[in-house]
Order: C-alpha cells, then sequence, then structure tokens
C-alpha cells in the first residue's frame, strides 16, 4: 500500500505520516485491533533502479515464457536415464512435457530416411518433470546451423511440418442397447421374418 492511500485513509483509520531520517512513514492502524500498516518511500532518486531491474527481469522472464509454447523446436535432456530429445513442444506443463520428435542419437538417419521418401512417423512422448534436466531451443550457435536448419537443408522440408503428429481419426462406433428380457442370441427382426 503507498503512503498516499495511507494518508488518504487517515481519517478512516486515525492514522498519521511522520519523517524519519529522510523517509516519509505514513501509520494506520487497520480495521483489526493490534493491526498496523506501514509504507516507506524514500526520497526522490534513491532506488530508482531497483524498479527499471525489476522491469527488466519481468520482461526477460515474459520473454522466456513465450518461447517455450506449442511449435517450439527443442533439444530435451533428460536423467536417469541419461537421453537427448529434438523435437516440437506440444504441451509445457507442472507435471512434465510433451514432445513430438526423435532421439537426438538416430537425427541423422531420421533426416537421410526423410530425404528418401520413406514414411516416418514421429515418436509423440511424455517426458515427466522429474526426468527434464534440461530444455532449450534450437537456435544456431554462431556459425554452427541448428539441428532445425540442418533437418531442412538435408531433407527440404520444414521441421515443423515433419514433426506434426498425424492422428489417425477413429471411428466411434455406439453400444448396443438390449431390452431389459432380450436374450443376447435372438435376432432383432426375428419377428419380421415370422411374418
Amino acid at each position: 500500500m503507498c503512503i498516499e492511500s495511507l494518508c488518504q485513509n487517515k481519517k478512516i483509520y486515525g492514522g498519521d505520516k511522520a519523517n524519519y531520517g529522510g523517509i516519509e512513514a505514513g501509520v494506520s492502524q487497520g480495521p483489526g485491533p493490534g493491526t498496523n500498516q506501514v509504507a516507506k518511500r524514500s526520497p526522490q532518486g534513491e532506488n530508482l533502479s531497483v524498479k527499471k531491474r525489476a522491469g527488466v527481469q519481468a520482461a526477460a522472464r515474459s520473454q522466456t515464457q513465450r518461447a517455450f509454447l506449442p511449435g517450439a523446436l527443442v533439444i530435451v535432456t533428460l536423467g536417469n536415464p541419461r537421453e537427448k530429445f529434438w523435437g516440437m513442444i506440444l504441451e509445457l506443463a507442472a507435471e512434465g512435457l510433451s514432445l513430438s520428435g526423435a532421439e537426438l542419437a538416430s537425427f541423422e538417419d531420421l533426416a537421410a530416411m526423410v530425404k528418401e521418401g520413406e514414411p516416418f512417423t514421429p515418436a509423440v512422448v511424455f517426458f515427466p518433470m522429474h526426468r527434464i534436466e534440461r530444455v532449450e531451443l534450437d537456435l544456431p550457435d554462431g556459425n554452427l546451423p541448428s539441428l532445425s536448419e540442418r533437418f531442412l537443408a538435408k531433407t527440404g522440408l520444414e521441421p515443423c511440418a515433419a514433426l506434426t503428429p498425424s492422428i489417425p481419426a477413429r471411428t466411434v462406433q455406439a453400444p448396443a442397447i438390449q431390452r431389459p428380457g432380450a436374450s443376447t442370441g435372438a435376432k432383432p427382426h426375428a419377428a419380421k421374418e415370422r411374418a
């Protein structure tokens, strides 16, 4: 709560305003007995960098969160057993990471297989958060191309298009409804056949 609002609420709570060593403080008694609210404001020019740094950190945190959205290409390092996986994020949640991709050890084989036109279905996997050691964006490193760029150069196919899982449509059949007292072996149109 800022000092101005405390001072404005002075009439409501019966608080006062004082200056202690260059720091203004407003003290007001809260709604209940024995509860005091204290707010301090430093003189102009002090601690201005704190607000700027906090804003920069919040912006960086927001930008980082936007980087790991579904569709982002990443390299995941897993522990117990130690593995690396390259793929596209399907979902990132507190429980873990859903990914569509392939093991990093088989990346070259995968690119060769796609280049030759062989059918390819990406692995759709879920890694629980306790196995994930590191998730990094698949970005170029100086003059070294990213895995995504290498995949595109070798296959001519965009990685996002290749890694988008194709889930076959399932036909759902309605369960058969049986009438009470009807036997399971009777034909449903037996009455018509007799006529």
